[in-house]
């Protein structure tokens, strides 16, 4: 397979997957405001992070823009489609109703039970695909379908160096408004796919959320803000001492197929294909070339429980060098984006690097591990699996 190829089969399956970032990807070049209210008390959320209580007011409406609300037209009770899993990724077909082309300038996704949400993910359904996506509606009972990996609807036009996402929440997101020159297009008759990751740790009780969506003509006038996403493998071997059938990797990956389907669950490995070089242990890396000519104007990073430390580099190695995000202690509490100011301009002959690491030890220290054994860590769509994703937020000419 052509690096090219797996680069587009990666990205469309575990980039999408993401869990996530969920950080809000709104959140590029913002109208001054970031949706954060007055400091208020801390409280511990499920994962044992302190996590400060964030009900900011909604941002008053521009000229030209109005709301649309979607919403699960009913409550879903998430399930793990295969045991032993605790995850359940579930996608919903929304429609906004929209009957001329039009751009959304700002999102603010509504957790309805944020204890065992552990994210959303809004995707764009072009009119040419919406068959597609009510099919796959049809195929399952009840509302929506499992969608770990993806939607099994987006991977058109889902390559490296963009994602046909609207935004995205994850804890400590949330509101956010785009800068009167930004938008992201959407069409007449298209519909938005709503994926919601459900954390079954934290309870198996139901859930209704839904996003706010503030919506304009599009006059042609707006630059489009896109997303480059940006995977490295996850690969960390049981601690000295600490044994188990899932310490063999082989094991470890075959658990992760067994809960997440076969092309979730093989993602470790192509992400190996992606980014050579690495060897396992607490650290990876992932560098890949910069291929259209782009402003950055925001930047988030995306792990899971286990991670420590995060970071995203322009150029690493080179005289021009420059760090657009650098988390230092990571908080899987607080995964709203970082604007990257001055915004920075970048094109082929460029490369981001992403740099993840991650901790077994916290294993010890946090409650949703309570119960689980240790286990050789490989890339996962679950709570207590792992991830690293750099998240871009761009505009391009």
């Amino acid at each position: 397979m052509s690096s090219r190829r797996l680069a587009m089969v990666v990205s469309a399956t575990a980039a999408t997957a993401v869990a996530a970032t969920f950080a809000v990807v709104l959140s590029g070049a913002f109208a001054g405001r970031e949706g954060q209210a007055a400091p208020a008390p801390l409280v511990t959320s499920p994962h044992g992070h302190s996590v400060a209580v964030k009900t900011p007011p909604e941002a008053p409406l521009r000229a030209g823009e109005r709301f649309v609300t979607l919403r699960m037209p009913t409550a879903y009770t998430p399930k793990a489609p295969a045991a032993p899993g605790t995850d359940d990724y579930r996608c919903f077909l929304l429609d906004p109703g929209l009957t001329a082309k039009s751009v959304v300038t700002g999102i603010n996704v509504l957790p309805g039970n944020p204890d065992v949400v552990h994210h959303v993910i809004l995707f764009r359904v072009p009119p040419d695909k919406v068959a597609r996506a009510e099919e796959m509606d049809r195929l399952q009972v009840g509302q929506g379908w499992t969608c770990f990996g993806g939607t099994g609807v987006e991977s058109q036009g889902a390559g490296l160096n963009g994602a046909p996402w609207l935004g995205a929440w994850a804890p400590g997101g949330g509101e956010r408004v785009l800068a009167p020159d930004l938008g992201m297009p959407v069409e007449a008759g298209s519909r938005i796919i709503m994926q919601v990751h459900y954390n079954l740790l934290a309870g198996q009780t139901a859930d209704q959320s839904a996003a706010k969506l503030r919506v304009a003509a599009d006059d042609g006038k707006r630059k489009t803000l896109q997303t480059v996403l940006l995977p490295a493998p996850v690969e960390v071997p049981c601690r000295p001492g600490h044994t188990g059938p899932l310490c063999d990797r082989k094991a470890a990956m075959a658990d992760v197929q067994q809960r997440f389907g076969l092309a979730a669950g093989r993602i470790g490995d192509a992400l190996h294909l992606l980014c050579p070089g690495n060897k396992a242990g607490p650290t990876q890396t992932c560098t890949r070339p910069v291929t259209q000519a782009s402003t950055i104007w925001a930047v988030a990073g995306h792990m899971h429980l286990l991670g420590t430390t995060i970071s995203v580099t322009v150029n690493k190695g080179k005289a021009d060098e420059r760090t657009i995000l650098d988390i230092p202690v990571w908080d899987f509490d607080d995964q709203g984006s970082r604007p990257v100011q001055p915004a920075v301009t970048v094109g082929p002959g460029d490369t981001f690097t992403v740099s993840c690491t991650h901790d077994q030890r916290l294993r010890d220290m946090l409650p949703s591990f309570e119960g689980i054994p240790e286990r050789y860590v490989v890339w996962g769509e679950g709570t207590t699996d792992e991830m690293c994703l750099g998240i871009v937020m761009v505009t391009r000419p």
